[in-house]
């Protein structure tokens, strides 16, 4: 028997770490502490309502016998439990669940290096598999012109986008160049995690920043893989799942010459399967749903928040000049640190095929 203690839950593998596994939640195993039971009727005289959901262990080990679990809890008082193999095996609610990773760290993002200008005009080539692949790729020493940056990388399938901003924002403190530039990104406050442009139908697909000027501190990016850490809530927390990929949130975007409101839930399905992530938290509406159901939906959402706030689950991005990260607005959470000094990145949208076909759709009126 190997044990292997999760963030979550005890996985118990009864043959070794080939073996069939069984995976049970901390506070399951808590609640069914058998020395928690009356000494003369057996009864329980501990009620679930009583074990924090959140209960850790501070050690977990096998018997000296081998033939069971001996759980030391993070509680006052330090309650030991004691539970048989052949129990746990009997009241089995998870046997061979299959493996869900967690969200990805930054050994998974993916860097590039551009070593002078024949290297540029290959960008699609060092651009385009890790960005499908990964949901973004960071490409070093792309030099200053952010218009060849996108005449290389536009084509078919990655074609500009222009926003409310313009077709290409300078995010920067002076900002005079940009419609519309009375919000966060045109500011040195830190911005948390997110993604661009919730509040309208069909955002675009991809966002590239490039990096003119670093700040004198702070301004660091960081992305977050939303598309894995729905596979991770879906397969450990059903509840939460149905209720982001159900229940309709209203994005808000009010600025001094720009309104627009758009309607989804933060997790939209298509075909059974995550096709985009709408997360704004400065552009929500308070949201209007039945009074019974209200603390259910913020749980939901603190559930996945939690999971894609996790720094162990992040891409840390610091970008030098001439620098730049292109990312999946679909799929990835993006945000930055409060920053000081002249700090300026120029952030173009482009869109997919498919994307700018619906919108078109949208847009074009139908004759009756």
């Amino acid at each position: 028997m190997d044990l292997d203690a999760r963030s979550d839950f005890l996985r118990v593998h009864l043959h070794g770490d080939r073996g069939e596994h069984l995976d049970f939640h901390w506070f399951w195993l808590r609640h069914n502490c058998d020395c928690c039971r009356h000494p003369q009727t057996r009864e329980r005289i501990l009620c679930s309502s009583s074990v924090p959901l959140d209960l850790r262990p501070l050690r977990v080990a096998s018997s000296p016998d081998g033939d069971a679990i001996e759980i030391e809890w993070d509680e006052s008082g330090g309650h030991r439990s004691r539970y048989p193999l052949a129990w746990l095996e009997q009241h089995a609610y998870a046997r061979g669940r299959d493996e869900v990773p967690p969200p990805p760290g930054d050994a998974t993002i993916l860097e590039r290096t551009l070593t002078g200008p024949s290297d540029v005009e290959r960008l699609r080539d060092v651009c385009l598999a890790p960005l499908a692949e990964h949901g973004a790729v960071v490409v070093r020493g792309a030099g200053d012109d952010t218009e060849r940056l996108i005449d290389t990388l536009a084509g078919d399938d990655l074609e500009i986008f222009g926003s409310h901003f313009g077709r290409i924002e300078d995010l920067r403190t002076d900002n005079t160049t940009n419609q519309n530039n009375d919000q966060l990104g045109y500011t040195d406050a830190p911005v948390d995690l997110h993604t661009d442009q919730a509040f309208i139908a069909h955002p675009p697909r991809y966002q590239m920043l490039h990096c003119m000027r670093p700040a004198d501190a702070g301004g660091d990016n960081r992305l977050a893989d939303a598309r894995a850490a729905t596979a991770y809530l879906r397969a450990t927390d059903a509840e939460a799942y149905e209720l982001l990929t159900t229940v309709p949130v209203c994005f808000h975007r009010v600025q001094r010459a720009f309104e627009s409101v758009h309607e989804s839930p933060i997790l939209e399905l298509r075909d059974g399967a995550l096709f985009r992530v709408r997360s704004s938290y400065f552009t929500m509406d308070p949201h209007r749903l039945p009074f019974a159901r209200m603390e259910a939906y913020y749980r939901a959402y603190n559930r996945f928040t939690a999971l894609v706030s996790d720094p162990r689950h992040h891409f840390h991005v610091r970008l030098g000049a001439g620098d730049f990260v292109l990312y999946d607005n679909f799929r990835m959470l993006h945000a930055r640190t409060g920053f000081s000094g002249a700090r300026w990145m120029r952030g173009v949208y482009f869109d997919d095929p498919d994307n700018r076909a619906a919108r078109d759709a949208a847009t074009t009126p139908q004759r009756s």
